[in-house]
């Protein structure tokens, strides 16, 4: 949910394999008369589980259902092997976990282009600039889950189209075997020793998590979050000076070496870290003080969900005490840690353990975001090209 790893898409349930997620028409509408309850309440149309006749009702409603169909979500991503896990082990629904490199945007076609389909996505995790632009297109049902009251207001929609769930800081990795200086800001990363090992996680105009590295480097460099362009310049001195290469970033591409270097959110640079000791990787991360940027990803939920129901029990269950920590446990810091703090619930050991830190993060506007997005959309090929 692209801010992403390149989270490429290979498609499952049809024959055609496409590069994108746009694809033709494959199969049928779902029926969502399974999903209504003898006294006519519809799970495609409940704001809440109280609205649905609570939560007893939703979660025999969704095992009825039986399915979850998942997109764009990588199972070493913030944790989500454990929240899918969890989530099948409780309840018994099959999740369908479709192309898990996808991108944002891709999320974005898959619900645009499969609508009335039974291989649309139930639920996406978006970029936050992303699941404004989803929210504008009315592609979103309304769904307010049990703690939606505990979520910061700026961090939900106040239509309740989508909130956030999880988010960290964008971050420095670097493979401390193969550089021998790992840099530590972005000032660092355009002296000459970097050449060809700088790379993104995804394309800026497609994943949230290079949008937010291209954002970083601006504010590391005299912008604001009413001005990226800065950043755009950043990366085309880093594209110029033969610093910046155009692979995008992964495990894999880490192991062989192909991108010593990686921006990216915290979370899963320090998830790295620990995957990559098995393998004799030594992944140093480091959240940059001239360029810190703090964003969430948001869940929402496909308004044309083929699985309703089971849709807004797996909100319910990622906004529950379990599934917070699950986020926590994979680095990420969940929407609602304040409020477990408060009352106890917060997994302490998993929290000590998150990369550090100063300040207290503040976070883009919509009419910011929007903007930003619309100067990366006309700036970013310019800026990396040739």
């Amino acid at each position: 949910m692209t801010v992403s790893l390149p989270r490429n898409a290979v498609l499952g349930g049809c024959i055609a394999v496409v590069a994108a997620l746009a694809l033709s028409a494959c199969g049928a509408a779902p029926d969502n008369a399974s999903t209504t309850t003898k006294d006519g309440k519809s799970a495609a149309s409940a704001a809440s589980a109280a609205d649905f006749g609570g939560m007893d009702a939703l979660v025999k409603a969704a095992k009825k259902e039986g399915a979850l169909h998942i997109i764009a979500v990588p199972r070493d991503w913030a944790n989500y092997g454990a929240l899918i896990d969890g989530f099948h082990k409780k309840y018994g629904i099959k999740i369908d976990d479709e192309s898990p490199d996808g991108t944002s945007q891709d999320e974005i076609n898959a619900v645009t282009s499969r609508k009335g389909q039974d291989r649309a996505p139930d639920v996406l995790d978006l970029g936050s600039s992303f699941a404004l632009s989803a929210a504008q297109q009315g592609l979103l049902a309304p769904y307010r889950v049990t703690s939606f009251a505990d979520i910061p207001e700026a961090q939900k929609d106040p239509q309740a189209r989508w909130y956030n769930d999880y988010g960290g800081y964008v971050s420095i990795g670097c493979d401390a075997k193969r550089v021998k200086q790992c840099p530590t800001s972005f000032k660092d990363l355009l002296k000459p020793r970097y050449q060809g090992q700088v790379a993104l996680n995804g394309n800026p105009t497609k994943s949230g998590s290079a949008f937010g590295g291209v954002y970083a480097a601006a504010l590391a460099d005299g912008g604001s979050f009413d001005n990226i362009q800065p950043g755009l310049d950043f990366f085309a001195e880093l594209k110029k000076n033969g610093n910046y290469t155009p692979v995008e970033s992964t495990p894999a591409t880490v192991e062989k070496g192909e991108t010593p270097i990686s921006i990216d959110w915290d979370y899963l640079n320090a998830g790295y870290a620990d995957e990559f000791k098995s393998k004799g990787l030594d992944w140093k991360v480091v959240i940059p003080g001239d360029g810190q940027y703090a964003q969430y990803y948001s869940q929402a939920i496909n308004k044309d969900a083929p699985h309703p129901a089971a849709a807004r029990l797996w909100q319910e269950y990622l906004y529950s005490t379990e599934g917070q920590n699950l986020w926590l446990k994979g680095y990420a810091r969940p929407a609602l840690m304040t409020a477990m703090e408060k009352a106890g619930t917060l997994d302490r050991a998993a929290a000590a353990k998150l990369p550090e830190v100063t300040g207290t993060p503040s976070f883009p506007t919509e009419t910011q975001q929007s903007k930003a997005k619309t100067v990366i959309a006309q700036g970013w090929g310019k800026a990396v090209s040739g």
